[in-house]
């Protein structure tokens, strides 16, 4: 919960990783309260209510997975919506910003050729980048190597989504208007 509220004020692409990657520590816990409090609210370097607090918010998201039947996969509605509206602004930069043009006409070949190798259908390119942004993580995580090339795609979209993002928290604030 904390560090969701961090990443959601600074940087809405890590926010949306985050949660995916909450949904699936979620699943391997087998949705089990006490599991998720000693594993993910316990460890905490805060007060007992905060911990409260924090395992409420998990539970919530529980929740939200088992009334939306993601228990096995998938992602809360609630990410696919932040994605909807990145949509939006990705959609808008592509007509009036042409640095983050540049960028996404750098990173669409690399888009272009996850979605085949995932087999997804590449009309849905910003959701293809979360994932191939969370393909990568996790495969930090579990330690994989992966070929120069395949990090070069996976920085090409980086860079894209990073501006994106920031540029979507900037509409957010007010610091910048839509035309």
């Amino acid at each position: 919960m904390l560090i969701a509220k961090q990443k959601r004020r600074e940087n809405i692409a890590e926010y949306i990783l985050y949660l995916w990657q909450i949904e699936d520590l979620l699943r391997a816990l087998n949705f089990d309260e006490i599991q998720i409090y000693k594993t993910l609210a316990e460890p905490l370097q805060v007060d007992e209510n905060t911990k409260k607090q924090t395992l409420a918010w998990y539970m919530g998201t529980v929740q939200l997975l088992q009334f939306e039947k993601k228990q096995q996969s998938g992602h809360t509605s609630h990410s696919m919506h932040l994605i909807a509206d990145l949509n939006d602004v990705h959609l808008y930069l592509l007509r009036k910003d042409e640095k983050y043009a540049e960028l996404y006409q750098a990173a669409k070949p690399s888009i272009t050729d996850f979605g085949k190798k995932i087999e997804q259908n590449t009309e849905r390119e910003l959701y293809l980048c979360f994932h191939a942004l969370y393909a990568r993580m996790l495969l930090s995580l579990k330690n994989y190597d992966i070929s120069t090339e395949t990090q070069q795609s996976i920085d090409t979209i980086s860079k894209m989504v990073a501006y994106l993002s920031a540029k979507y928290l900037r509409y957010e604030r007010g610091e910048e208007q839509y035309e």
